[in-house]
């Protein structure tokens, strides 16, 4: 993990300020940036979140889905956990703490937004950051790789009408032009780009080629999203700065989210005998989440200004603190993990634990 990305926390914390001071002082530049759109699109953010999630898309070989089978239990439980769990629990954890218990410390009219927020934020399953939680908790390469690509497969076709579901179930008028437009213009064709861009770089530089250009658009990628979020917060300064307690409250929920997500896959992994190193990446995909695409997603439906814009903002702040807080109870709890009697019976938990050993 590169110094930049193990700062991460820091370098949002600093575009937060950067963002609001410089929205206070031009909002006149920000103004003109935010009417520069096409169909509800806004062309600078869509050209800096393209920047920022085609260089992660290209780290995916879609090949890999081919090895699938070959950690099933993995595979079931946290696909049980990214689809039929985590946004669900995310709508329930957003009607309780921003539609209920914080709704009157929060800006009325952005209740619903939020809320919003929130659901697109769990609606995608992460794609990059997890190759280095998976990493760091010598997760099984070949099972973190064929998860992120079957994930990110089927977030090309349920991403929508999952959103849409759930927006619904919130009672929050669901735009769908705009939701199908996002979907197709920051999944469909950002995983095309990164595909046929992938597959070029490997006929002509082979595998080494491709580490020297994942390598070199990661910072793009990285310097993208900051870039983005000055812009974020350079239109939500002056709601922040009247109510400064809105990042923490929305935090709320996502903490909570991310803790009980991750803690379920983690345990489920245990009860049908799955190895710890396929467990460990198998909780931390289950509850990380795709925020760039949160983010794009976010802003093409509601608006710079809106309060879905600011609740995925906050889930991209607190990413990396949290989950690195995950990562260390997965690696502390390995000899626990380990003593589960369906663990310790698993031929593939055997099989792991012998290949781990001679590595």
């Amino acid at each position: 993990m590169s110094l930049f990305e193990r700062f991460l926390t820091l370098w949002v914390a600093a575009c937060i300020i950067a963002g609001v001071a410089l929205g206070q002082i031009f909002p006149a530049v920000f103004q003109a940036i935010g009417g520069a759109e096409i169909a509800k699109v806004n062309l600078p953010v869509a050209a800096l979140i393209w920047l920022m999630i085609i260089p992660m898309l290209a780290k995916i070989d879609f090949a890999a889905l081919s090895r699938v089978k070959e950690h099933w239990r993995g595979i079931g439980v946290t696909l049980f956990i990214n689809w039929a769990i985590k946004p669900f629990s995310m709508a329930l954890l957003g009607w309780l703490f921003v539609g209920w218990l914080f709704r009157a410390y929060l800006p009325a009219d952005q209740i619903d937004s939020y809320i919003a927020g929130l659901i697109l934020l769990a609606a995608a399953p992460c794609t990059a950051m997890v190759f280095v939680w998976s990493n760091l908790t010598k997760g099984e390469p070949h099972f973190t790789l064929s998860q992120v690509a079957l994930n990110d497969v089927i977030m090309v076709f349920a991403f929508a009408p999952l959103v849409g579901l759930l927006l619904g179930l919130s009672a929050i008028t669901i735009p769908w032009q705009t939701l199908l437009l996002s979907v197709g213009l920051y999944i469909v064709v950002p995983v095309i780009i990164a595909q046929i861009l992938r597959r070029m770089t490997l006929a002509r530089d082979g595998e080494a080629g491709l580490g020297r250009l994942l390598a070199l658009l990661q910072p793009v990628s990285l310097v993208s999203l900051l870039a983005t979020l000055v812009l974020l917060f350079g239109f939500q300064g002056g709601q922040i700065l009247a109510q400064p307690l809105i990042i923490a409250m929305l935090a709320v929920p996502i903490l909570i989210q991310v803790y009980f997500n991750a803690g379920l896959a983690y345990l489920l992994n245990r009860v049908t005998g799955e190895a710890h190193c396929v467990a460990g990446p198998s909780a931390l995909i289950g509850a990380s989440n795709f925020f760039e695409l949160a983010v794009a997603a976010a802003i093409s439906l509601f608006g710079f200004h809106s309060g879905a814009a600011l609740a995925t903002v906050v889930g991209v702040l607190i990413e990396v603190p949290v989950m690195l807080s995950v990562v260390k109870i997965v690696n502390a709890s390995k000899s626990w993990y380990e003593a589960g009697a369906a663990v310790a019976r698993s031929p593939a938990a055997a099989k792991a634990a012998i290949a781990e050993g001679k590595s």
